[in-house]
């Protein structure tokens, strides 16, 4: 029997709702789409509404294109074995290769899991580092995150200006943060010399 042949009696023996599945394809995530689900932390849900159509393309994208986002993706979706065999350590590992390339999000997470011990063995003081890196990038729960080491004495004093400043510079329209950080500047302040509020101010009004 000639190919086409072959290819069109498989068709016909397809089932017709197996037909409707594949005509409704779910696309390819775009970065834009990732990093807005991953400030609301809505990633894992949203791979999992999709009936995890996507893994192969996650899977792909992260470990051949290297893609960071995407390495950041597949390695929640091991950590918390999220349509894929859970597999903690190498979930880790893609989390830290999509951090190295500076995703703010792969920071955070790898700071607030050092920090609260979660998945990872509890480090403070590592937690830092990330965190600091992803405050520096925008990231505002890390942003938060620091700030709250460091009150409760964890890292080094030379930190509190580069975290004073990233507050004072943080613009959000979420009432509940705003007044968080609110709070963690008056707390901060209480541990800092006035001239160097003062100058973390002046440097933030440059940025």
């Amino acid at each position: 029997m000639k190919p086409w042949l072959i290819m069109f009696a498989a068709w016909l023996a397809t089932p017709v709702h197996a037909i409707a599945v594949i005509g409704e394809a779910v696309p390819v995530y775009t970065e834009d789409q990732l990093s807005a689900w991953f400030v609301t932390n809505h990633h894992l849900r949203q791979v999992k509404a999709d009936d995890c159509q996507l893994v192969q393309d996650i899977q792909a994208r992260a470990e051949q294109i290297e893609s960071p986002t995407y390495q950041f993706l597949y390695g929640d979706m091991l950590a918390w074995g999220v349509c894929v065999p859970k597999d903690v350590e190498q979930g880790v590992y893609y989390m830290r290769a999509a951090a190295q390339q500076g995703v703010p999000f792969a920071l955070e997470q790898l700071g607030r899991y050092y920090a609260q011990g979660v998945i990872l063995q509890q480090d403070k003081e590592r937690a830092i580092p990330y965190l600091r890196e992803a405050a520096a990038l925008g990231n505002i729960r890390a942003r938060i995150q620091l700030a709250q080491l460091l009150i409760a004495d964890n890292g080094s004093p030379l930190d509190y200006e580069d975290a004073y400043r990233w507050l004072y510079q943080t613009v959000t329209t979420n009432k509940s943060q705003h007044q968080q950080i609110l709070r963690l500047r008056q707390q901060l302040e209480q541990k800092m010399p006035a001239n160097i509020i003062t100058r973390a101010k002046r440097r933030s009004s440059f940025w």
